[in-house]
């Protein structure tokens, strides 16, 4: 289960030059800035990576803002679990879930999952909240990535399920930020 006390969430590599041929990616957008709004209202620690930025760019405006001040975690790997920078961040969160987001599914986003789960980790993919090129690709590393053993499931499920109750104090909150999305 999900809860605030041990969940964390990556962001990996929604970036200016790549994020345009990404299939449905204003959705992707709009639904990934609405769960870091989400978690950080939550206290969820928030990761963000970045691929080989001097060629793929910053990460996206929409994503920045929703964020404020971060520092990426920059890589030139798949999988954001070789990047021994990115393994540290998550390793001092204390978190065993981690929420995962970003594109592209069926590269980077599907590696890094595949590697935090033989670390150990319970994974929980937002599948309103990855995006490929070409959304078959999207779909295969979904099925992929479930077969593995992660979690596919939604931004909202996942924010609920942190949530666990009615009377949470952030509720209303949470389901503006879900509401809003329409």
């Amino acid at each position: 289960m999900l809860t605030q006390e041990n969940t964390a969430l990556a962001v990996i590599d929604i970036q200016e030059r790549l994020a345009p041929s990404i299939h449905n990616i204003e959705t992707l957008v709009r639904t990934t800035a609405a769960c870091i709004s989400g978690c950080k209202l939550l206290d969820i620690p928030v990761i963000v990576l970045q691929q080989y930025t001097k060629g793929l760019g910053e990460t996206v405006p929409a994503i920045k803002e929703a964020i404020g001040e971060f520092t990426p975690v920059e890589k030139i790997t798949f999988s954001a679990c070789q990047s021994q920078e990115f393994r540290n961040m998550l390793a001092e969160t204390g978190r065993k879930n981690v929420i995962i987001t970003g594109i592209e599914a069926h590269i980077c986003v599907q590696l890094t999952v595949l590697e935090l789960l033989q670390s150990g980790y319970n994974v929980y993919v937002l599948a309103d909240c990855i995006g490929s090129r070409k959304d078959p690709s999207r779909v295969y590393a979904e099925e992929r990535m479930r077969q593995a053993g992660a979690v596919v499931t939604t931004m909202e499920s996942a924010l609920f399920e942190v949530l666990g109750r009615a009377d949470h104090p952030m509720r209303k909150e949470i389901t503006k930020l879900v509401v809003g999305l329409g």
